[in-house]
């Protein structure tokens, strides 16, 4: 069997072809930790934190746990080769409690109920003056006590 130049040229131009493609597909990511609906219609108002705890489990990493409330996030991430990654499901079950750590509200909250926030780009002037190496180390001349190093 005998196989040509050219024909080994098309199979390699072919699998970079191939893997040219396979590096700008998506790939996605998935964090956290959202109970499921059967599970979280255990929790009831009324229901003690060791309730919500049996019922659903804690908040893990992902989650928050307040005094006032659990929250469970779970959030899936479209990620690109050459693009920023984007949040592209997000799912937040917040279960409040009253002063008496009983369950007072149970709330879903999905993506399209987030605020972007704007982040300020001021910038504090500082009250430190420019002032070389050299300049630092000169003025300092006059400050130090010879005697009192000497003397430690």
């Amino acid at each position: 069997m005998n196989i040509s130049g050219s024909a080994i040229r098309k199979g390699l131009i072919g699998i970079m072809l191939a893997a040219s493609l396979a590096a700008c597909a998506a790939t996605f990511d998935n964090h956290g930790y959202v109970p499921p609906p059967e599970n979280l219609a255990e929790v009831n108002i009324g229901d003690s934190r060791e309730a919500v705890a049996e019922a659903v489990g804690t908040p893990g990493i992902a989650g928050v746990m307040r005094d006032e409330a659990w929250f469970y996030t779970a959030y899936r991430v479209r990620n690109y080769a050459y693009r920023a990654p984007e949040v592209i499901e997000r799912q937040i079950i917040a279960v409040s409690f009253d002063a008496g750590g009983r369950v007072s509200n149970i709330e879903e909250f999905g993506l399209q109920d987030g605020n972007i926030v704007q982040l300020s780009r001021r910038v504090t002037t500082s009250s430190v003056r420019e002032v070389s190496f050299l300049a630092q180390i000169l003025s300092n001349f006059g400050r130090i006590n010879v005697a009192d190093a000497l003397a430690n």
